[in-house]
């Protein structure tokens, strides 16, 4: 770029534009696809470095503008370091049958929690079929038939002895309702009472003696009895599970072999072994009536029971052993605690809440484990619980399932506690860099969990190699959606919009996605006109429908101007009045807007009041600008003579809050102005901030400022004298709309630079600012020797009101 002259019109060679780029292509599909992100080497070697290395803690924080591609950027660098490494293990909770409330973790191979859980399905399914053949079966009848037949014809025996022994004493043993009992016989017949009662004195002691003896004996067998039934069940039992062990085994024994060489599913299977042979009668609990399904119960899928529950195999991540390749790249949008950490389910049963071991759900930490867990910092700090339990988690090296209630003890419903499982990931947390920065001051544990930072630049040096790399992006950006190759004139119009969006003529500006919305509102364009690639007019055009879209606001404040309900002046000259410029934005609308600054001078005692901060809407930096104006002037203007001005300073027709400093150089032009009595050329607006030595400084938003000027005057006929004085500073960073640049290619409009204030003032009053000669004074007719001369007749006269009786301290 040319050498900037200070004081003079810029022309079009010094702003930025489409015609300044030289590329050498016909469209973007003449150039080769571009898999990385220009401008980002610093971030993407944080990225890179957080994916590849193994050491715990080195998480990561992407920070950065909207936009830039940090959420692209990030899935696509964790995704080629998760394909290069090995696929994690599966995972899965089985019940702990001593202690049914404390899940067991189990960690298997990729693949094998699948192949685990459908192993003992079949095991399940099998033994409800083949338990109920075994206890139906001839053998297990016969075998239970000699063990009952052996007791009975034990007992048969011991009544048969006893019988015999009571019929050689003359008794007999007879079966009653209330069960056995013993009676004198005759022969082989009962001998009734009343024949009884008719023997001999001492027959019936005799017999009264047998009575009671095979009534002793016969107790004595009858009691034998219950251990009888008792040793005969005992071996019933045996039998059962001797049947039931053999069945058992004999479905468990490929589970066993196909998992041999893993010892916590091989002590798993040992104690499920041991409790299905405990349980065997959970197999001939029967289904009848139509309940019972329209399959035979060879084919129901018995493992659905919930009776056979207990036996299950709650896969938390299981992978298909014929697709596992790589580590996992998970991304939570919405991260809650139960989402995060897993939660614990629960069924109502009778009004009461019920749960177990496969009602346990997985969170995205389970998900994520031994690969890469991408979270948005925002939402997951919002989430009631989830920051914690994440530091928790990356602290501890573990996952614990809890939920809220239990954390705060809200409920008292008999809940689990499931074995914590081992956890290896790297977290990716994407944010911006005001909450990076808080969570560096605030939270202790942050910067040790999260080592690293992927600081994504918003701008990118201009340069002949970064515009190529730009126009690479952008057409891998319309291959990947599809969209029509770009022209050379099309990709030019869309590099100067980013140094547009930079608000850098010297800098492009890198918010990916501002200029895919533009790409593909012009792909929209082209297509309705049936042209084979994107060009300028169709860029141009998405950016006029865009800019037409955001601009009821504007066009309401440009309505307000033309209409005279906010007085700007574009033509003439006013003394303490100049326009200045400001920027308003509200959602995606930004703009520039001019307004009136006024200035009033008077004799007083050096106060300068700012009318904004005395009416509480100006702001911090707004104050600071105007302090620093009284500090120009006690310095600049008559140093050996008390500083004896009163002033004041006000946005006109301003109702809301004012804030920054880009006014500052207009607040004091406007009060040379009135101190010097000399009009200001109201065909020009001001912009830029001073320094207390006189040097005008850069402001932000110049171009929507210019712009804003522009349009007004547009709107009321250019006239060639109209214009802006900004900082020479800021004419790098002047990225025009074409409207602007045409105006000022064809003298109709002005945008002049300026470096100091002298210059600014020379300008806008038409007279020279004056130096200081020899003598050290300005020259008489100059403005700064009007201002001084003001300034000197101000102390004089508050010296001589001062000497007056009575007289108070002039000020304001």
């Amino acid at each position: 770029m040319d050498q900037i002259a200070t004081g003079q019109p810029l022309s079009a060679r010094h702003l930025a534009g489409e015609e300044d780029f030289a590329l050498g292509f016909a469209t973007t599909a003449d150039l080769d696809p571009l898999s990385d992100w220009p401008g980002q080497d610093r971030a993407l070697e944080a990225l890179r470095l957080a994916a590849d290395t193994d050491h715990g803690d080195f998480n990561l924080y992407v920070l950065g503008t909207p936009g830039t591609g940090r959420h692209s950027a990030t899935r696509q660098v964790l995704a080629e370091a998760a394909a290069r490494r090995p696929p994690p293990p599966d995972r899965v909770y089985v019940n702990r049958f001593d202690d049914p409330r404390r899940p067991i973790a189990i960690e298997l191979p990729p693949g094998r929690a699948v192949e685990l859980r459908d192993a003992l399905r079949k095991v399940v399914n099998d033994l409800a079929d083949d338990i109920p053949a075994i206890f139906e079966s001839e053998d297990y009848q016969t075998r239970r038939r000699a063990i009952e037949d052996s007791y009975s014809e034990r007992h048969e025996q011991a009544m048969g002895v006893l019988a015999d022994a009571a019929r050689a004493r003359g008794v007999a043993i007879v079966r009653t309702p209330m069960g056995f009992g013993v009676a004198p016989r005759k022969g082989d017949e009962i001998l009734p009472p009343d024949e009884y009662e008719k023997l001999p004195q001492a027959e019936r002691e005799r017999i009264g003696a047998a009575i009671d003896a095979v009534r002793a004996q016969l107790e004595d067998v009858l009691k034998d009895v219950p251990r009888g039934l008792k040793a005969q069940r005992a071996e019933v039992e045996d039998l059962n599970i001797a049947m039931a062990r053999e069945g058992v085994d004999a479905a468990l024994a490929d589970a066993l072999g196909r998992f041999a060489d893993h010892p916590a599913v091989t002590r798993h299977l040992q104690a499920l072994r041991e409790d299905l042979i405990d349980n065997a009668e959970l197999f001939l609990i029967r289904e009848d009536g139509a309940q019972a399904g329209a399959f035979p119960v060879a084919t129901s899928r018995h493992h659905l029971k919930p009776q056979f529950r207990r036996y299950a195999v709650n896969v938390i991540v299981g992978q298909d052993p014929d697709q596992a390749s790589g580590a996992p790249v998970i991304e939570e949008s919405l991260p809650t605690l139960a989402n995060l950490i897993g939660r614990i389910e629960y069924a109502s049963d009778q009004g009461t809440l019920v749960t177990n071991f496969t009602m346990i759900r997985p969170g995205a930490l389970h998900r994520a484990n031994g690969g890469f867990l991408i979270l948005d910092a925002m939402q997951v700090l919002t989430e009631p619980l989830a920051w914690d339990a994440l530091k928790r988690s990356l602290k501890a090296g573990e996952v614990a399932i809890y939920s809220a209630g239990e954390r705060f003890s809200l409920i008292s419903t008999e809940t689990l506690d499931p074995d914590p499982m081992p956890l290896k990931l790297r977290v990716v947390l994407v944010g911006d860099r005001r909450l990076y920065y808080l969570l560096v001051e605030l939270d202790p544990d942050f910067g040790r969990l999260f080592k690293l930072e992927a600081d994504f630049d918003d701008r990118m040096e201009r340069s002949a190699d970064s515009a190529l790399l730009l126009a690479r992006l952008i057409g891998t950006m319309a291959r990947d959606d599809g969209l029509r190759p770009v022209a050379t004139d099309g990709v030019a119009r869309l590099l100067a919009e980013s140094l547009r969006l930079a608000d850098d003529g010297e800098r492009f500006g890198l918010n990916l996605a501002a200029l895919g919305d533009i790409l593909r509102e012009a792909d929209h364009i082209a297509r309705a006109a049936a042209a084979d690639a994107i060009g300028r007019d169709d860029v141009e055009a998405a950016i006029e429908a865009a800019d037409r879209r955001a601009g009821r606001l504007r066009e309401r404040s440009q309505e307000a101007i033309s209409r005279g309900l906010l007085l700007i002046d574009t033509d003439g000259a006013r003394v303490g009045q100049v326009n200045a410029l400001s920027v308003l934005e509200i959602g995606k609308t930004r703009f520039g807007r001019p307004g009136r600054v006024s200035a009033r001078v008077r004799m007083g005692a050096g106060k300068l009041v700012d009318i904004e901060r005395e009416a509480e809407l100006g702001g911090p930096i707004h104050s600071k600008g105007v302090m620093i104006l009284s500090g120009y002037l006690a310095g600049s203007y008559a140093p050996d003579l008390p500083f004896s001005l009163w002033a004041s300073l006000v946005f006109e027709q301003s109702y809301g809050g004012v804030e920054g400093d880009s006014a500052s150089a207009a607040e004091l032009f406007a009060l040379l102005s009135a101190l010097a009595d000399l009009p200001i050329d109201q065909s020009l607006a001001v912009t830029g901030s001073v320094n207390q030595f006189g040097e005008v400084q850069a402001i932000g938003g110049v171009n929507e400022k210019v712009e804003g000027f522009f349009d007004t005057c547009a709107a009321r006929g250019l006239t060639g004298r109209q214009g802006v004085l900004i900082p020479v500073s800021n004419v790098p960073h002047l990225v025009l709309r074409p409207r602007v640049r045409a105006a000022m290619e064809a003298g109709r409009f002005r945008v002049i630079p300026i470096a100091t204030v002298d210059e600014g003032i020379a300008l806008l009053t038409g007279r020279l600012a004056g130096v200081r000669g020899a003598d050290g004074s300005f020259p008489p007719d100059s403005v700064n020797g009007r201002v001084e001369a003001r300034l000197i007749a101000f102390a004089e006269a508050r010296r001589l009101f001062g000497q007056k009786p009575g007289a108070p301290e002039a000020g304001g």
